[in-house]
């Protein structure tokens, strides 16, 4: 399933993207090489879940409309007995998705995001790399803006930096006329800038120059971060990114919520998918493996719907992340486990 899955989808994504690439400069052999391992490993962990469905749906209705599973029933072997192999398999891929997706995805992810823009259609990408205004909440008290910035380039213009008081009275601000990352002082450039010192009492203390170096704590990729960013992480990384966030007083965390908590419930959806397919295939019916398949891929779809369904939500901030991400498995949990009852009883 998985390969069938990675060559199917590979060929209609190269198809459809290949004249975006190559209009961005680079041909599809390079990004076959450099951009598609990493975005398989993507998919096939996205969907892995769902993977996993079909084909225990596919081998276990083959199993009873051999009669097979009857044979094993009718020799005395309880179907928890038979279910076992479901469960300790199923329970060893979970398992081996959590550690992937908690730690080795992110890796993928980084390969993978950095050529992602070029596979956008124009408006998109100029989105992304394009210049836009940009915002920072460094600390409660402290601001951080550019009139407009390139975050390929990662240098922009009109640059503001506020300082307020506890009593969210302005006591510093900096202006300039472009600022610019300098990665090997890991500071911002800033060229004609302007600073303005307010004391207790109103009064004023005004300074300018040339040339200033000024340093956030972070690189832009922190200080601006886009929605990709939290799938770079790996989620002890992710978790830090989150509190400190959290500390400046960033309240838009959906999205990497979103991320953080979908790591765990994918590979928990493993388990519970493969015991919904094992209940609904193990009994032989009219119609056969066709039936079969088509209830699964029916369910399938319904269930990846939701997921991305439920991520514009959160995102939206009409439902919590956590519950979000695992209101699937919430949902599909108590159903498998109702149809796996009824078939062990039967």
């Amino acid at each position: 399933m998985l390969l069938l899955l990675s060559i199917v989808v590979l060929v209609i994504d190269v198809q459809e993207k290949s004249p975006r690439i190559e209009r961005s400069g680079f041909t599809v052999s390079y990004f076959l090489t450099h951009y598609y391992p990493f975005w398989i490993i993507y998919l096939v962990m996205t969907f892995m879940s769902i993977l996993i469905f079909i084909s225990v749906i596919y081998f276990t209705s083959r199993m009873a409309n051999n009669t097979e599973i009857v044979a094993i029933i009718s020799s005395g072997t309880s179907f928890h007995r038979f279910a076992k192999p479901y469960l300790y398999t199923s329970l060893f891929i979970a398992l081996i998705c959590l550690a992937i997706n908690h730690f080795v995805l992110p890796w993928a992810n980084i390969k993978k995001n950095a050529l992602e823009a070029y596979t956008y259609n124009e408006v998109n990408k100029e989105k992304t790399l394009g210049s836009s205004p940009v915002s920072a909440q460094i600390n409660p008290n402290e601001y951080l803006f550019f009139a407009s910035y390139n975050k390929k380039e990662k240098r922009g213009t009109g640059f503001t930096y506020q300082k307020f008081d506890k009593n969210k009275k302005m006591t510093y601000q900096l202006t300039s006329a472009e600022g610019r990352w300098n990665a090997k002082t890991k500071k911002f450039t800033l060229t004609n800038f302007q600073e303005k010192k307010i004391w207790t009492n109103d009064t004023e203390k005004l300074n300018e120059g040339n040339i200033m170096e000024l340093s956030f704590g972070h690189p832009p990729e922190e200080l601006f971060p886009d929605q990709l960013l939290g799938q770079n992480k790996t989620t002890p990384e992710l978790l830090k990114f989150i509190k400190r966030e959290k500390d400046k007083g960033n309240g838009n965390l959906n999205t990497y919520l979103n991320e953080l908590y979908q790591r765990t419930s994918m590979p928990a959806s493993v388990v519970i998918l493969t015991f919904l397919a094992l209940s609904l295939a193990s009994q032989k019916k009219r119609g056969g493996l066709g039936m079969n398949l088509a209830i699964g891929i029916a369910l399938a779809f319904i269930f990846v719907f939701s997921f991305e369904a439920l991520k514009v939500v959160s995102e939206n901030k009409t439902l919590p992340p956590l519950l979000a991400m695992w209101l699937p498995n919430i949902v599909f949990a108590p159903l498998a486990l109702y149809l796996y009852l009824k078939r062990a009883n039967q």
